[in-house]
């Protein structure tokens, strides 16, 4: 254990926490959203289920990391002339099932739903939504796994920075929940930066080296973080001058007059 403490591999740790944070952030957005549509007293359970299902799946990817980066390039199946590998695979899933998942949302805070005007609320149960984030994390924790094989060189290391930073963002994942589910505004450009993040994993799924020489993953966050700020300018200003923006939401029976 003792050649785990040397300055190289606690720089590494620290540096890895980080950008797991930095990298689940995407992540973090979307157990928000889902968990808000979950009964209030089951979103403090799914966000622990959340936690320790993705602590799992990280832990197994990378202990499964040497086989994972040994299949790419390996096609399991082709179209034409093009091949897709294991990771195109997933990361065209998880574009498209986070695109479907996210524009479904969109609707439904805008257009509302049928079951909602009858007054059945249009929460999700507990299952549905576990479901939804272990199929949506284990695409995201690739992003995860391939950064920690790169940052650091022991196995130790990698599922230590895992963890803290799993935890780190289970303890800001309630607040933020909260504070997107008051800010409908928020919420809209939360569920735009998704439909970014889907688009921009077809696009890795389908031509990966492409996809990163073009960084399109740093301008999806530019344009978040940009976007954020001026909705927080916004809202400031909202405060003084108007009454808040609101939408088409779960836990309400208003319809537009």
């Amino acid at each position: 254990m003792a050649h785990l403490f040397t300055v190289d591999n606690l720089i590494s740790f620290v540096v890895l926490v980080v950008l797991e944070i930095v990298l689940g952030i995407d992540n973090v957005i979307f157990v928000s959203i889902i968990l808000n549509r979950l009964p209030e007293s089951l979103r403090k359970k799914g966000r622990f289920i959340w936690m320790f299902t993705g602590i799992a799946v990280r832990s197994l990817l990378l202990f499964a990391l040497k086989w994972l980066l040994e299949q790419k390039g390996k096609p399991v199946f082709s179209i034409g002339d093009k091949g897709f590998d294991l990771a195109s695979l997933v990361m065209l899933g998880g574009g498209i099932f986070l695109i479907y998942k996210t524009v479904m949302e969109i609707h439904h805070k805008l257009e509302g739903e049928e079951e909602h005007t009858k007054g059945r609320g249009a929460q999700l149960t507990l299952g549905k939504a576990v479901v939804q984030i272990i199929l949506i994390d284990m695409v995201f924790s690739f992003d995860s796994i391939i950064t920690a094989g790169g940052t650091a060189k022991h196995i130790e290391i990698m599922i230590a920075a895992v963890v803290i930073a799993m935890v780190v963002m289970f303890l800001f994942s309630g607040n933020i929940a909260t504070f997107i589910q008051k800010h409908p505004t928020i919420k809209m450009l939360a569920l735009s930066f998704l439909v970014m993040i889907g688009f921009i994993l077809l696009v890795e799924g389908w031509d990966s080296e492409r996809a990163h020489d073009l960084h399109l993953k740093n301008y999806a966050y530019f344009a978040m973080a940009f976007s954020f700020l001026v909705e927080l300018l916004n809202m400031k200003l909202r405060k003084k001058t108007e009454a808040p923006v609101r939408l088409k939401d779960s836990g309400t029976e208003e319809e537009a007059k």
